[in-house]
């Protein structure tokens, strides 16, 4: 779970591979590289894609805030997510 300095929530699901594999990095490497919290590898891992994206997307400026509740939370339908290449 990611928490803003205003309050504001994003969670993510993982399946228990990734969580377990995502926990194991975490011991392993996180305090090495800096990172003081599963929250904190989570966070620089999103920022690090978003920063990605907008560059690809949006000639590398911010898009403009959501606030919360704008977008449907839950599973996308198969036609949302068949774009998607697998890992």
């Amino acid at each position: 779970m990611t928490t803003g300095k205003d309050g504001s929530r994003l969670s993510q699901t993982f399946s228990k591979d990734e969580a377990e594999r995502i926990r194991a990095t975490f011991k392993a490497a996180g305090g090495l590289e800096g990172y003081a919290s599963l929250e904190d590898l989570a966070k620089a891992g999103i920022l690090r894609e978003v920063r990605r994206l907008e560059r690809k997307h949006n000639g590398g400026k911010k898009w403009p805030g959501i606030p919360a509740g704008q977008i449907r939370p839950g599973q996308r339908t198969r036609d949302e997510t068949a774009h998607r290449k697998e890992p």
